[in-house]
């Protein structure tokens, strides 16, 4: 797991945290036990250094948290506005940070967690069946209110080296502490990239040590998140597909749960399984279960649905 500390330099205040973060108002929320930080930033006054978010997101030093998110209003931001100019309806953007300050795409647990925090707020309505339009920086993604949290479609997903994929090899060579011998990885876009390693028993995935990042081989431009899978025994039950999960997240380490991971867990594994995979999954997380589904998108591709929770456990104000 990597962290970037607070500048030396800075003023710090009575708390250790950087001065300049005296009296800002937070809450704490998680989704499977993905868990963020969120700050209401309507009108895009808070700049956040990448030394202010890995202070804040410090389990030692700070509040704790795998990532940190900003709730800011799209016009506020360069990649707001130009999502804007298309979809008038993504008032709100989510400016995702990773628990070392580095700026991330998208979190499928995160983007739930959001608009939750949005609706307790006040910052926006949302009725059971109801849907809300965000921008992020992997594009616009719909969230639907549910009546068990919230469903979002994540968008398309894609191969990142689909010459492979259509040779229906793999793609990259993963090694891990705890695994005997490196083993082949499947490289799958969500708006930010995954790297899927299939594993034959859920012993295997206990053992894998991921408090280092795996090495993956070739890994792409910005890096990539990497999950462990084990398919159940039988895969699929009832018409749903499951499996088992633990990921390593770039920028943050290992979480316990991982939105777009378990997309990208769902789709390889959907992939190996052949031409009768189911469209539905429940990815098993240690963090709990979340829900995948695969369906035609309103721009005739595949998409991919992810279903779960979302709750607020605290509210503060930093020191």
């Amino acid at each position: 797991m990597t962290s970037t500390p607070a500048a030396s330099a800075a003023t710090l205040s009575a708390s250790g945290l950087p001065a300049a973060l005296a009296g800002l108002p937070f809450a704490k929320g998680h989704g499977t036990g993905n868990d963020f930080v969120l700050v209401a930033d309507p009108a895009g006054t808070r700049n956040l250094a990448a030394a202010d978010v890995a202070a804040i997101c410090d389990r030692h030093r700070g509040v704790g948290a795998d990532g940190l998110i900003r709730a800011v209003r799209s016009e506020h931001v360069p990649e707001g506005r130009v999502l804007l100019e298309g979809a008038p309806e993504a008032q709100w953007f989510m400016d995702y940070r990773n628990s070392d300050g580095s700026v991330s795409e998208m979190c499928g647990n995160g983007v739930r967690v959001f608009v939750h925090f949005l609706l307790e707020e006040g910052l926006a309505d949302l009725a059971e069946g109801g849907s809300l339009v965000i921008g992020t920086r992997a594009g616009l993604k719909t969230v639907t209110r549910t009546a068990g949290g919230y469903a979002v479609d994540m968008g398309p997903w894609e191969f990142i080296y689909p010459d492979h994929a259509a040779a229906k090899s793999m793609d990259t060579v993963v090694n891990a502490d705890g695994l005997e011998v490196p083993r082949p990885g499947l490289s799958i876009n969500m708006g930010n990239p995954h790297t899927v390693v299939a594993l034959a028993e859920l012993s295997e995935l206990a053992a894998t040590n991921l408090t280092q990042p795996p090495s993956v081989q070739p890994d792409p431009e910005n890096g990539t998140n990497v999950e462990f899978v084990v398919p159940a025994e039988p895969l699929v039950e009832d018409g749903v597909g499951l499996v088992s999960m633990r990921v390593h997240e770039r920028g943050v380490g290992e979480t316990l749960s991982c939105g777009t991971g378990a997309c990208a867990a769902a789709a390889a594994t959907r992939f190996w399984a052949g031409a009768e995979a189911p469209d539905n999954w429940a990815v098993t997380v240690p963090g709990g279960v979340v829900g995948v589904r695969f369906l035609t998108g309103p721009d005739g591709r595949e998409h991919v649905e992810l279903s779960g929770p979302a709750v607020l456990v605290a509210r503060g104000t930093l020191l």
